[in-house]
C-alpha cells in the first residue's frame, strides 16, 4: 500500500493536528468506497413518466418532421443525404471528425442472427436487415440496444434513427432516442448531443433520470454548458440528483472558469448528504493547479479534511494530482514523496506512527454509551420496531453468551444474487462454524418461510450452528447489530455490507462520530469472494481493507 506525504509542513495546523491515518498496519485498515458510473441507457424503471406536449404544439412537430425528412443521393450507394435532415448518414462526420468509421464491413455476429453494420445504411438494407432479423425483440429497439452496447459509430445510428423516422412521419420514439444520445455522449459528439436535446425540449415536458443524466454529461463540452444546469434544476424538482449529476455539472462549470459556481454545487451536494465521486474533488485540485489564491486553498484543505473525517482514499491518480497542486503553489516549497508504511504503523517518509483502530477501554466504554443513548434509545428505531420486540431482543442477548461475531443474515444472503440466499447464509456460518466461533444471525421472519430463495432444512442447519433472532419483516435490523456487537465485548465483529452512515449521523458530536469510524474500521467484515466450484467458499476480511 502506498501513501504520500509532504515534508516542509507548517502552516496547515488544522489539517495535520491530530495524527494523520494515511497507512495500513497490524490492526490497522481503511475503508475504501466503489464508485460506479452508470449511463441510465439499460431498461430501467421509469423513475417518473414521460409527458408529450401537445399535438397543438406544431413547432415541435415541424422541427422533428424537418430533421428526419429521408432523402436519397443519386447513384448506385443510394445513401441518405447528409444536409437534409438531422439523422442523415455522414453528417456528423461532416461537423466533426471525431468519428472516423471502421475498416472492417461488420462486427461478429450477435446471437447468431445478424450483423451489425459499421457503416450507414440506406432504406432497403435496413428493411432487408430487418427481414433477416428473427428475434421476439422489437427490431428498432434491439438493434440500438446492440448499437449501445458495441458503442457503434453514430453515423449508422443516425441511419437507423433516419429510417425509423421516414417510416413515423418524422417521429423517433424515446427509447432510441435516448440510446443515441448515449452514442453521441460516448463519442463525444457535441453537435449531435444539442440536436437531440432540442427535439427532447420540443417532445417531452420531463424525462427520466438516464435521459437527464446524459443530456447534463454532454453539453457541459458545449457552449451551452449552462443549460445542463437548468435541466439540474429540473431534476430537483421530483428527485435528489445523482452524485454523477453534480459531478458532471461541476466539471462543467470549471471547464469553463466559472469556479464559483463549481464550489457552490459541490456545497449543494454534500447539503443532500451525498458522498462527492473522488474525481469530483480531483478536478478541483487539477483546477487550482499553479494558482495563488488563499481562499481556494482552505477550499482544497476542506476537502482534505473532508477525505479523513469520513474516511475515503484517494486512488493513484487522485492522490497525484494532491501532489502535484501542493508542490505547484506559488511561492510554497512544498516537495511530496510517495511512502511507504511499516506493519509497525510507522511512515517510512516522515517517521510518523500512523493512528491504530483499536479503541482503547475508556474509549470503547464511551462509545457504547453514546450509541445506545443517540442510535438506539434516541434514534429512529420505534419507527421500525416496537418497545415489546426491542425488550425481547435484549433479553435474548442477556440470556445468550457473548458472541464473537454478529451477522446481519439478510444483508449477507444477498451478497451473491444469483445463489440461493439461504445457501449463501449456511455456507458462511458453516464455515465461521468450524472456528468454534459463537455466532449470532439476525434476520427476519420471512426467512423461515419455504420459498425458493429460502429453504427450510438450510434455514434450520443455520439455527443448529448460530444464535439466530427473527424480527418482524418490517423491523430495521442494524440497531439490534450494533446493540448485540457492543454488549458481547470489544472482541466481538459484526458482517455486513451496510457502512452504517445514517447511524453514524445519529450521533452529533464529531468525536463521537470518529471514534465509531475507527472502532467500525476495527470491527467490520464483509464478505470478498467466493471460488469458483460446487460448493461456495468465502474469503472474510475487514471491511475497510
Amino acid at each position: 500500500m502506498m501513501t504520500f506525504c509532504f515534508t516542509g509542513i507548517r502552516s496547515f495546523p488544522k489539517l495535520w493536528k491530530s495524527n494523520p491515518y494515511l497507512g495500513l498496519g497490524p490492526g490497522r485498515s481503511f475503508l475504501s468506497l466503489f464508485l460506479e458510473d452508470c449511463y441510465g441507457i439499460r431498461n430501467q424503471q421509469k423513475w417518473f413518466s414521460l409527458k408529450t406536449v401537445s399535438a397543438q404544439n406544431t413547432k415541435a412537430v415541424n422541427l422533428l418532421i424537418a430533421k428526419a425528412r429521408y432523402l436519397r443521393n443519386e447513384g448506385s450507394s443510394k445513401q441518405v443525404s447528409s444536409d437534409t435532415h438531422l439523422f442523415a448518414a455522414g453528417a456528423a462526420k461532416k461537423r466533426s471528425q471525431m468519428n472516423p468509421h471502421r475498416k472492417d464491413d461488420a462486427l461478429p455476429p450477435v446471437r447468431n442472427t445478424i450483423q451489425l453494420p459499421t457503416k450507414p445504411l440506406n432504406s432497403e438494407e435496413w428493411d432487408r436487415l430487418k427481414e433477416d432479423f428473427k428475434g421476439r425483440a422489437n427490431f428498432e429497439s434491439w438493434i440500438i440496444s446492440q448499437m449501445a452496447q458495441s458503442c457503434s459509430s453514430v453515423d449508422v445510428a443516425k441511419s437507423l434513427l433516419a429510417w425509423v423516422a421516414a417510416k413515423n412521419n418524422g417521429i423517433v420514439g424515446y427509447d432510441l432516442l435516448v440510446k443515441y444520445l448515449y452514442l453521441c455522449v460516448f463519442h463525444k459528439q457535441t453537435s449531435e448531443i444539442i440536436d437531440v436535446y432540442e427535439i427532447m425540449k420540443a417532445r417531452y415536458k420531463r424525462l427520466e433520470s438516464g435521459g437527464y443524466t446524459l443530456l447534463i454529461q454532454g453539453l457541459i463540452h458545449s457552449d451551452r454548458w449552462r443549460e445542463a444546469l437548468l435541466l439540474l434544476e429540473d431534476v430537483k424538482k421530483v428527485m435528489i440528483p445523482s452524485k454523477k449529476n453534480y459531478n458532471d455539472c461541476i466539471e462543467g462549470a470549471l471547464l469553463h472558469q466559472d469556479v464559483n459556481l463549481a464550489w457552490n454545487l459541490y456545497q449543494e451536494l454534500l447539503g443532500y448528504d451525498l458522498i462527492p465521486m473522488l474525481k469530483t474533488l480531483k478536478a478541483f485540485f487539477d483546477f487550482g493547479k499553479n494558482i495563488k489564491d488563499d481562499q481556494y486553498s482552505n477550499k482544497l484543505f476542506d476537502i482534505l479534511l473532508y477525505l479523513r473525517n469520513n474516511h475515503l482514499y484517494p486512488e493513484e491518480s487522485f492522490a497525484h494530482s494532491i501532489k502535484t497542486w501542493f508542490e505547484s503553489v506559488p511561492g510554497e516549497h512544498w516537495k511530496g514523496q510517495f511512502t511507504t508504511v511499516k506493519k509497525s504503523g510507522q511512515c517510512l517518509g516522515c517517521g510518523k506512527t500512523i493512528e491504530s483502530i483499536h479503541l482503547s477501554s475508556e474509549e470503547y466504554e464511551s462509545l457504547k454509551g453514546k450509541i445506545m443513548k443517540d442510535v438506539i434509545d434516541g434514534g429512529d428505531l420505534y419507527k421500525k420496531t416496537t418497545p415489546q420486540e426491542l425488550e425481547r431482543f435484549q433479553n435474548f442477548v442477556k440470556y445468550c453468551p457473548p458472541f464473537d461475531i454478529v451477522i446481519d443474515g439478510l444483508n449477507v444472503a444477498k451478497t451473491f444474487p444469483k445463489a440461493r440466499e439461504s445457501q449463501v447464509l449456511l455456507d458462511v456460518v458453516s464455515q465461521l462454524a468450524k472456528q468454534n466461533l459463537e455466532l449470532l444471525v439476525l434476520g427476519r421472519k420471512h426467512m423461515l418461510t419455504q420459498h425458493s430463495r429460502w429453504r427450510k432444512d438450510e434455514m434450520k442447519m443455520v439455527q443448529k450452528q448460530a444464535s439466530c433472532f427473527f424480527a418482524d419483516n418490517l423491523s430495521e435490523d442494524d440497531p439490534f447489530l450494533l446493540y448485540a456487537t457492543l454488549h458481547s465485548g470489544n472482541h466481538c465483529k459484526f458482517i455486513t455490507k451496510d457502512l452504517m452512515r445514517d447511524h453514524k449521523a445519529c450521533l452529533h458530536n464529531a468525536k463521537t462520530q470518529h471514534l465509531f469510524f475507527k472502532w467500525q474500521r476495527g470491527h467490520q467484515l464483509a464478505i470478498l469472494n467466493r471460488l469458483p466450484g460446487s460448493k461456495i467458499i468465502f474469503q472474510i476480511i475487514s471491511h475497510s481493507h
